[in-house]
């Protein structure tokens, strides 16, 4: 398991990777649905935002030393939420699909930033106690921050790159 610095400065490149790619794109490159298949990279912003709110629920409770209060969605997940993430994740493309592009952006964004604040915030041995937060069943608080890294990084943004440079709309770093 990563340090708190460690683990911060991953999430930080992997923000300034988005960042980087979103920039290097046309808007109609990002809501293009033709561009990557069925989900365009503004519905798959929009998914790690949703995402995102829960990950926020977590470390805003932990500061404040309570349980946490998610967002509340029509579809709730099961306490393991693979058991019904392809429901929640149809929900979620339904949900954002049609919002503006520069709404989705700002919203991660933002979403973004505030998740690193408030990480930042919590005593990192806090962040590697598995017992300090009992919502947590036994799983240290980093494992939030671990997930999120994984979520934007091995499931999104590699898979992302690695298409974008098969179909030649991205140089081979």
């Amino acid at each position: 398991m990563n340090t708190k610095s460690e683990m911060l400065t991953l999430l930080e490149n992997e923000f300034n990777r988005w960042e980087a790619l979103i920039g290097s794109l046309s808007e109609p490159q990002i809501t293009n649905p033709n561009f990557i298949g069925t989900w365009t990279i503004q519905d798959v912003l929009a998914h790690l935002m949703a995402w995102q709110t829960r990950s926020i629920a977590r470390l805003e409770a932990a500061q404040m030393n309570k349980d946490p209060e998610f967002t509340s969605w029509r579809v709730q997940p099961q306490p393991d939420p693979i058991d019904n993430s392809d429901e929640i994740n149809a929900w979620i493309y339904a949900t954002y699909r049609d919002a503006p592009w520069t709404d989705i952006h700002r919203c991660w964004v933002a979403g973004y930033q505030r998740f690193l604040q408030l990480a930042q915030t919590i005593p990192e041995k806090d962040l590697l106690d598995p017992q300090k937060y009992p919502w947590m069943f036994g799983q240290p608080l980093m494992a939030v921050l671990q997930s999120s890294y994984d979520h934007h990084h091995l499931e999104h943004l590699e898979p992302l790159l690695a298409l974008l440079r098969r179909q030649g709309r991205l140089s081979t770093p």
